[in-house]
This record gives C-alpha cells, sequence and structure tokens, in this order.
C-alpha cells in the first residue's frame, strides 16, 4: 500500500514537472522573450502590410506582458483637482465610475466645447500619451475621404479572411488599419491629425494645459503601426474630447473651455477652431462604433449603460515610458441630447481600453439615473477663432 501510494506520488510530480517545464522556461527567459515581442510584432506588421496573405494571419493583438510600472494602477485621482466652476452632478457621475483607477475621465458638452469636469487634471493636463487604437478614428476618416477606403471595403486580414471597415472599427483589427495607415502614406496621416487638433492644446487659455506631440518623420519600423497603435503620437484626454465632439456635433471643432466660476458660465461663449467636412462620412464610421459597444471591443460600457454610446477602445504600452494605457474615447446620443466622455487609464496589466469603456459606461448610468441634461445651447452667439 506504501509503495502504491509513493508510485503516485512520483507520477503526480512528473506529470506535474511536464505541464510546467514550458512555463518554467517562459519565466527564465521572460526577459529576454519581452524585449523581442515588441519587434518582432513590428516587423510583423511592416511585412504584412506588403504580404497580406502570408503575414496577416500571423499578426495577433500586441500583448503586454505584467510586471513593475512607473505608474501605479490604483491611486485617487481626484488629489489637486481645482472643481470651481465645474458641473457638480457631472463630476460626482464621473469620480464614482472611475473608482479607485489612476486615470482620468473628461466630460465635454458637444454642442458648445464646454468642460463640465476633468477629473485628475494633473494626468489630464500632461504631455500626452500613445492614442493606441483611439487612433484608428482619425485613420478610418482619413481613409474615407481620400477615398481609399468606403464602409463596404473588403481588406484582407489573413489568408480565407477579409473585413469591412465596421468590423475593423467594432474588433478594432490592426492588421485592416496598417494598410490603411500604409495607403495614407505619413504626410497625409499627420495632416489629419493636425485636423482632428492632435498636437496642439486642445483647451483655450487653461493654466497648465500642454499639447501632445507628433512625430516628425515616420517611425522606422513603417507608418502602419502610427494607424495601428498610434506609435510616433502623442495625445492628451483634452485632445481625444476635443476629437470625439468633432464626431458628436457632425464637424465643428471647438476649444475647450473649462469655466473656472458662476460668473465664468453666466458669460460663456462657444469657440470655434476650425470647422472639418465630415458630415458625408460619419454615416460610415458610427456602426463600426456602435458595434464596438453592442459586440466588440468596448461591451463593457453597454452592462453599465443602456443608453446608445459610440465609441472606440485603445489598449497599449507607452512607447516613453514602461506605462499600460486603456483609453476610450465616446459620446452618447439621446435626440439632440449629447455628452463626450473620454477615459484615460493608467498603471499595469490590468488597465486596457474595455475596463476604460466599463468606467464610460457607468459616467452615462449615473447621469442617466440623475436625469441629468447637458442642457440647450446658449442663447449667446458663437465664436469664430479659426487658425
Amino acid at each position: 500500500m506504501h509503495h502504491r501510494y509513493t508510485n503516485r506520488l512520483v507520477c503526480l510530480f512528473i506529470a506535474l514537472s511536464l505541464i510546467s517545464g514550458s512555463a518554467f522556461g517562459a519565466t527564465r527567459h521572460k526577459a529576454k522573450g519581452h524585449a523581442t515581442r515588441r519587434s518582432a510584432l513590428k516587423k510583423k506588421l511592416v511585412a504584412a502590410a506588403h504580404h497580406p496573405i502570408s503575414h496577416l494571419s500571423r499578426l495577433h493583438r500586441k500583448r503586454v506582458p505584467s510586471g513593475n510600472w512607473s505608474s501605479p494602477t490604483f491611486a485617487d485621482s481626484t488629489e489637486g483637482d481645482s472643481v470651481d466652476g465645474e458641473d457638480l452632478v457631472v463630476r460626482r457621475a464621473a469620480v464614482q465610475a472611475l473608482g479607485p483607477y489612476n486615470g482620468s475621465v473628461v466630460v465635454v458638452d458637444p454642442s458648445t466645447g464646454r468642460l463640465l469636469t476633468i477629473v485628475n487634471q494633473k494626468l489630464a493636463f500632461k504631455s500626452g500619451f500613445q492614442p493606441c487604437s483611439t487612433i484608428k478614428i482619425v485613420a478610418a476618416l482619413a481613409g474615407l475621404n481620400e477615398g481609399l477606403i468606403d464602409q463596404s471595403t473588403m481588406l484582407r486580414i489573413s489568408r480565407r479572411k477579409s473585413i469591412d471597415l465596421t468590423e475593423a472599427l467594432a474588433h478594432s483589427n490592426n492588421q485592416f488599419f496598417s494598410s490603411v495607415g500604409y495607403r495614407l502614406g505619413y504626410d497625409k496621416i499627420i495632416h489629419y491629425a493636425q485636423l482632428f487638433g492632435l498636437g496642439e492644446k486642445a483647451g483655450l487659455n487653461i493654466d497648465g494645459e500642454l499639447p501632445g506631440t507628433l512625430a516628425s518623420a515616420p517611425p522606422s519600423d513603417g507608418v502602419g503601426m502610427m494607424t495601428s497603435f498610434g506609435e510616433g503620437i502623442y495625445m492628451t484626454p483634452l485632445e481625444l474630447a476635443g476629437m470625439m465632439t468633432v464626431v458628436a456635433n457632425g464637424g465643428t471643432l471647438y476649444y475647450l473651455q473649462h469655466p473656472r466660476s458662476k460668473e465664468d458660465i453666466d458669460q460663456f461663449v462657444p469657440r470655434v477652431k476650425r470647422r472639418l467636412d465630415v458630415q458625408p462620412w460619419l454615416p460610415q464610421i458610427k456602426p463600426g462604433m456602435s458595434g464596438a459597444v453592442e459586440y466588440g471591443t468596448a461591451r463593457r460600457a453597454s452592462y453599465a449603460s443602456s443608453d446608445p454610446i459610440y465609441g472606440k477602445t485603445g489598449t497599449c504600452t507607452d512607447s516613453r515610458s514602461p506605462t499600460h494605457l486603456g483609453w476610450f474615447g465616446s459620446y452618447n446620443e439621446l435626440g439632440n441630447n449629447k455628452l463626450v466622455v473620454v477615459v484615460l487609464l493608467t498603471g499595469g496589466g490590468r488597465v486596457n481600453g474595455p475596463v476604460a469603456s466599463g468606467i464610460a459606461g457607468a459616467v452615462y448610468k449615473n447621469l442617466s439615473e440623475e436625469s441629468y441634461s447637458a442642457g440647450s445651447r446658449p442663447a449667446s452667439p458663437i465664436a469664430l477663432i479659426s487658425n
């Protein structure tokens, strides 16, 4: 009996050793694997753009290893914020939705450009983070405007599969948008990014705001990385909020204004930075943005809120620092009542775009329970400050 019991233990030990062997080896060579994974993925993206059938089937979503990060995943994100002039109902909804995560929530009235709340102003005003897959909104509109794609264009992503724009946006397909980037080229990618307000301050006279930046030359690993992961582009939460107001309101890029007192609110006048002719293309990207929420990468937003939400997630590691990012740019649509909600999360492996989308969905839900309305457009005229 004793020998039988011992033999079973030996067999169990051998089986466990065999099963865990690869995991042990992966642990032992973890540092080397992490160092080469990003380089290998970039090579595949470049190759995929020129040889779509043979390479795209092997291209997977970029994975980011767990580990120590320069930015904590959890923190008090309200520390140091000034709430003077903010809409306190909106701020409460955003703070409750963000919970313990280290991140920023920005809520804007897209009909005026008024910032209703900025949670974690220190983070929102910084010089920017890699936009990850949220840049695909710019890539989609640029490709449509240049006549390179339309909603029904099928681009091959593997030997046996092709997808259209709606599915590519809903599932944030890197191969599709890498191909769009190579068709656009570096100059046009930068041109359209600038049109949507990237690389410049989004706000008007907001103390402490720094602009994001745009690459001065194409990335060494190809322009496909710019339109799939946002490589070479650094965007602030305010810049993404400005970009989303353009999509939400049909083409007007406002200067975002952050009233600091009741007097500022009473005297508020919307100010237009530029108007973009995107109306023809919005019906072609909206199905993909709603699809992201209904069945794609932003499904968590629909778990929290039943309101119609359009959005785009982003998940990657900021290339300037070992900080994992989770983005979600969105707006809801209830008749003429719209709000733009942008979420940026920073930290470790628990941070990603789907989590950010769930936080945004909770903001919408909290405001819906308050029967909140951003209000009608102000009676005062809209000032045009175009550049």
